[in-house]
């Protein structure tokens, strides 16, 4: 299992953040992810590895004004 956005999910060996990204259909361009607190920089999603028990938290920014 590991935890995206507070809820459990169930964990797939070998899944990237590209991958939930994906499966998850988050679809606005700009998304700031996390994992375990520590940020990952977008040209990392195809090949960041979530882990068994990682806490991912992914969240889309919106502009106002």
């Amino acid at each position: 299992m590991y935890k995206l956005n507070d809820r459990d999910e169930k964990y797939v060996n070998g899944i990237t953040i590209a991958d939930v990204i994906k499966e998850k259909k988050f679809t606005y361009k700009k998304l700031i992810v996390k994992v375990n607190g520590k940020f990952v920089d977008p040209i990392n999603y195809d090949n960041y590895i979530i882990r068994d028990g990682d806490d991912v938290k992914i969240h889309h920014l919106l502009a106002g004004g």
